[in-house]
């Protein structure tokens, strides 16, 4: 697993050279976003459960043939396989985003997944559908937009680090992207 760091260093020795002011600037901007960085993590770890638990629901509720007798999520063994394989796709993806690189990602986590989802008869579709929904609900963590009225008495306002955080958003998306084109 690389991080922004090593990556650089890697990058750098690669080309039997130093770091340029570039790759410097970058280094730099990645340290003085590291609150934010560790706020989105925080704000997905701590809602993982719900945030896995919510995507299931919702990609059940449009099929409801996953629950019936013969369906992928029937009988409760393959629903808890399902919710089980949910959360480690979110830890890895908050793996790459505390490290600011995607490796770890690619190496541990989807490195033949959609082969090995083949396999068992996984639909990709709604194990797509799954990782769209679990993608909505993490950005809108990060980007603290939960609100009173859609929590209900659950609502729970995580005040992450105030500032501009579209960045550190789209890299988030990024890698949830990667995983639904892994399973597509």
């Amino acid at each position: 697993m690389l991080d922004s760091f090593s990556r650089a260093v890697v990058g750098a020795d690669a080309k039997t050279g130093t770091l340029s002011t570039g790759e410097i600037g970058a280094l730099r901007g990645f340290i003085a976003e590291g609150n934010k960085r560790l706020d989105a993590v925080n704000a997905i770890a701590s809602n993982a459960s719900c945030i896995v638990s919510d995507a299931v629901a919702g990609m059940i509720c449009e099929n409801q043939g996953l629950i019936q007798a013969g369906g992928n999520c029937y009988p409760n063994r393959r629903m808890a396989a399902c919710l089980r394989d949910g959360e480690i796709v979110l830890r890895y993806i908050t793996y790459a985003l505390l490290a600011g690189d995607a490796s770890v990602l690619d190496d541990r986590c989807l490195n033949g997944l959609k082969e090995t989802y083949a396999a068992l008869g996984v639909p990709t579709g709604s194990t797509v559908r799954a990782v769209q929904i679990m993608k909505a609900s993490s950005l809108a963590h990060i980007n603290d937009t939960n609100t009173e009225e859609y929590g209900g008495k659950r609502f729970r306002k995580m005040g992450s680090t105030q500032g501009d955080c579209s960045a550190l958003t789209a890299e988030a998306a990024s890698y949830f992207d990667r995983v639904i084109s892994a399973l597509s």
